[in-house]
This record gives structure tokens, C-alpha cells and sequence, in this order.
């Protein structure tokens, strides 16, 4: 039950200050009886000063501990009012403030408990759903070609593809996985020495130009001939450049442009990975580096891909300090950047194999 004394408090005063008044009066008269009248008025007088002292520096504290109490007691700790910070000797505020503050770390514990538990539910639905599609595709072909299909050389051979196809999508979702896995548990390692990320970018349009071909894109890589050198872990910096460049290329309509540029400033070398493409959504920039987190899922299946590769490079980059910006506007293309410490000037990687072999050969 809340304590609410001061109304009464004030109520005895006004009885007390009547009585006064007329004791006062009838001082003459009554001498002996005014007496005993004055010690008791005295006495209530100094109850009720007494009281509203405990009041003011007690009661109204104890109401608000109880209230706390009551609101931790439902759960309900949303609803708590945030008390003075002033400074007062009195330890019942202290208290207060002590459980206030313990209540909202709770409140805190709460939320993110019930944010992890949505992520588990949603991510388990995700991996659920990925895996069975590529798991049922390969288990259809198969089984048309069980159920007399194989007879057809043709057919055989065009199934067997398609089964092969969805089982290779399937490794490397399950590789993916548990990647992003192993990252978050500290079990990979980063391997940190300095190279020449404009060589590393290189070699990774050496891989995606097939790509760039195909869908008439123009990927251009500015001051191509400047030595740029980085302090990371080069396979992974490798993922991070393949990722990024390999979306551009495939979000890019055809016949667009990527642009790949590179800034040293400080201690820093930044890369920048520029395209002309369709663009993403406001909405959309703050959860694009979630697993499985696709900004158009039907267009986004169709041009293939694990879904994750995003969600990957976010570790890796935060594996080597350091985030990975993004901006973008629809129908104008996006920008994809980050920073890397840098690095020593430093001999090529594979120039010494090189030279081996060159050996070898004489």
C-alpha cells in the first residue's frame, strides 16, 4: 500500500492551530486545564513536525522504491520514471537510484534477449529455407532420371548438370556458413602482412572479366599503375574485393560501368568499389550486411548467390579494425568503401616462385 500521509499531516495541523487559538483565549480562566491542554498541543506539534520531516525526507522515497519494486516485480520496466541525479544526503534516494539503475540494466538484458531470440527464430527459418532449395532441386533431377530418364543421353546428361549445379550452390552455402561461424567464434585467424592491393585487385578481375563480358560491363580501375600497400590478411582481403566487385558487376544493368578507386590519406589507404546500377533503398542500407538479407529475394535468386557474402565481409573487415561504408542512391548506383591501415612497400607475393620456375626452365 502507498504511503500518503501529508494531507492528513496537514489536516491535524489546521485542528491543532484552531485549538491553539482558542486555548489562548481561554488562558485566564482556565489556567490548570490550559496546562495540560498546552503539553498535549505541544506534543501533537511536534508529532506532526516530526511526521511531515519523514515525510519529506523519507516517505516519499519508500513510495517510489515500492513503485519500482512493483514494476520489476511485473516486468513492466519500460514504464519506470528516471530519478533526480541531485545530489542529497538522503540514503533512501541513493537506494532509489541504485534500483532504478539495476532495474534498467534489466530492462536492457530484456530487450536484447528478446532481439537475439526473433534473430535465432529468423535465421533458422533462412538457413532452413536455403538449404532446401538447392537439397529438393538436385533431389528432383535425380529421381526423374531414376524413374527412366537416364535411358536419354541428352536428358541424363542435361539433369546431371542441373543436379550438379544445385549440389555446388549447396557447398558453398554450407562453406559460407561456416565461415561467418568460424569468424564469430574467433577459430579463423587473420594473417596480417603488408601487399599491394592494387596487384590483389588485379587478380580478381582476372577471375570476374568472364563475368564483366558477359553482361557488357566496363569495369574500370583507376590509377592502374600506382603501387597502393596494405597492412591485412591478403586471402581475406581477396574475399572482401571478390564480394564486392562481383556484386557491382551483377547488380550493374547491362552495358553499365564499375569503377574501382583507391586514396591514401594518413595512415590509411581507402578502396572504393563505384557502380551505376539499380541502387538501394534507405530502408534498406542499415540491414544489408545481415545473413541472408536480400533487398529484392526474387531478383535476387534469380541472379543466384548464398545471400551472405555481405554478412562476410562485415566480419572480415571487422576482423582488420575497420567497417565497410556503403552509400547508395535508386536508379544511380552505389559506392562501397573501406579503410585499411598501411602497409610496407614490399616485393610481389609470387615473385620469387616466378623467378623459380624461370630457373627451372633454363
Amino acid at each position: 500500500m502507498i504511503i500518503n500521509s501529508r494531507g492528513l499531516s496537514l489536516l491535524l495541523a489546521s485542528v491543532i492551530a484552531a485549538i491553539t487559538t482558542a486555548f489562548l483565549t481561554l488562558v485566564p480562566s482556565v489556567l490548570p486545564a490550559a496546562l495540560a491542554i498546552g503539553f498535549g498541543i505541544a506534543f501533537c506539534s511536534s508529532y506532526i513536525l516530526i511526521r511531515l520531516v519523514l515525510e519529506f525526507l523519507f516517505f516519499r522515497h519508500i513510495n517510489s522504491i515500492h513503485e519500482v519494486l512493483n514494476h520489476m516485480k511485473d516486468q513492466e520496466l519500460s514504464n519506470l520514471t528516471k530519478p533526480t541525479n541531485k545530489v542529497s544526503l538522503n540514503p533512501l534516494k541513493k537506494i532509489n537510484r541504485d534500483i532504478y539503475h539495476y532495474a534498467e540494466r534489466k530492462q536492457q538484458e530484456i530487450l536484447e534477449l528478446k532481439r537475439m531470440e526473433t534473430f535465432r527464430r529468423e535465421f533458422i527459418a533462412d538457413v532452413s529455407h536455403e538449404l532446401k532449395t538447392p537439397i529438393f532441386a538436385a533431389q528432383g533431377f535425380v529421381h526423374t532420371l531414376l524413374d527412366g530418364a537416364v535411358e536419354d543421353k541428352k536428358v541424363r546428361i542435361k539433369f546431371l548438370k542441373k543436379a550438379a549445379k544445385s549440389l555446388d550452390g549447396l557447398d558453398i552455402l554450407v562453406h559460407d556458413l561456416l565461415t561467418i561461424s568460424q569468424m564469430e567464434t574467433g577459430e579463423i585467424k587473420m594473417h596480417f602482412e603488408s601487399f599491394d592491393i592494387m596487384r590483389l585487385t588485379k587478380e580478381v578481375m582476372d577471375q570476374l572479366d568472364g563475368k564483366a563480358e558477359k553482361r557488357d560491363i566496363d569495369v574500370q580501375i583507376e590509377n592502374a599503375d600506382q603501387k597502393y600497400f596494405v597492412k591485412g590478411d591478403y586471402q581475406r582481403i581477396y574475399q572482401v574485393m571478390m564480394n564486392l566487385v562481383s556484386n557491382a558487376i551483377k547488380y550493374t544493368k547491362k552495358g553499365g560501368a564499375v569503377k574501382i578507386r583507391f586514396e591514401e590519406k594518413g595512415n590509411t589507404v581507402s578502396t572504393f568499389i563505384i557502380d551505376n546500377g539499380r541502387g538501394i533503398p534507405e530502408e534498406d542500407l542499415s540491414r544489408i550486411f545481415e545473413r541472408f538479407y536480400r533487398v529484392e529475394k526474387s531478383r535476387s535468386k534469380e541472379k543466384g548467390g548464398t545471400g551472405l557474402g555481405l554478412s562476410i565481409v562485415k566480419h572480415i573487415m571487422e576482423g582488420h579494425d575497420s567497417t565497410v561504408e556503403v552509400e547508395s542512391e535508386v536508379k544511380k548506383g552505389s559506392t562501397f568503401s573501406f579503410k585499411l591501415k598501411k602497409g610496407k612497400p614490399v616485393a610481389h607475393r609470387f615473385v620469387d616462385e616466378e623467378e623459380d620456375e624461370e630457373d627451372d626452365y633454363a
